[in-house]
């Protein structure tokens, strides 16, 4: 486990690392950048670089921790990955469940697994579950799939890279969204235009918005530092978070 610089989060707990693309928001991959650093470093759990790894020894991190603490569960993979067993999903969620004091921020592009693996499980009242949104054709249908499911406490959208205008957005069951510009030499610009056309929507529909960065190009089209970029959209920032549902039906 390890703190977070991620602005939504606290700290990073990784059960499993590593994965594979499977739409453009992965064309980048911030994680498979940062374990070729790791594995060169020799730092421990990465000797296999980004290839899928599970981690059973790293189960328990989080009962060792007693002060109430949000984590990104699998920031360097993704836990509904096509290769993570069923069983090993179980028991990070089982961990879930005996770590009351703890929120779980459990973020997929593999949405279309959810419905059908939470159709026969409970998911954790203090486990958020969320999906990746970054295009129409293959992050907008994830919403869609997030909202089927019955028993989360909240859903939230990572729109992040955000890498065309999304549309009109059905929200209902969402309670909050992130938007978020690329970071790294090879990043993507977002248009202004394309996050708040997702800002006024959340706000239209009653959800907790949060805007994360603009990454490596500003709202007027110049790439410089993302710190420079800044996190204002629309004249101010916008960090709020969602109020905690407990059991929530999908609607």
């Amino acid at each position: 486990m390890a703190e977070s610089s991620i602005e939504w989060t606290e700290h990073t707990w990784n059960p499993v690392t590593g994965c594979t693309k499977v739409s453009p928001g992965c064309k980048h991959c911030y994680a498979e950048t940062m374990a070729r650093r790791l594995k060169a470093m020799g730092a421990a759990g990465y000797d296999r670089g980004f290839e899928l790894t599970l981690h059973p020894q790293r189960l328990e991190q989080p009962l060792r921790r007693k002060t109430p603490t949000t984590y990104f569960v699998n920031s360097m993979s993704d836990l509904f990955h096509e290769g993570v067993p069923d069983a090993f999903i179980e028991q990070v969620l089982d961990v879930c469940t005996r770590t009351p004091q703890h929120t779980y921020q459990v973020l997929t592009k593999r949405a279309e697994r959810l419905p059908t693996f939470f159709a026969s499980r409970r998911c954790p009242d203090n486990v958020w579950l969320g999906v990746s949104v970054e295009d129409r054709k293959y992050g907008v249908p994830r919403i869609a799939q997030l909202q089927q499911v019955q028993a989360a406490s909240v859903r939230f959208l990572s729109v992040e890279p955000l890498l065309e205008d999304l549309g009109q957005l059905d929200l209902t069951g969402i309670h909050w969204v992130i938007v978020g510009g690329e970071s790294g030499v090879k990043a993507r610009p977002m248009k202004e235009a394309w996050a708040d056309s997702v800002r006024r929507q959340a706000l239209a529909q009653g959800v907790a918005f949060f805007f994360k960065q603009w990454g490596a190009w500003g709202p007027d089209g110049v790439r410089r530092d993302k710190k420079r970029n800044g996190r204002e959209l629309a004249g101010q920032r916008w960090n709020d978070f969602p109020v905690r549902v407990v059991s929530s039906a999908a609607c």
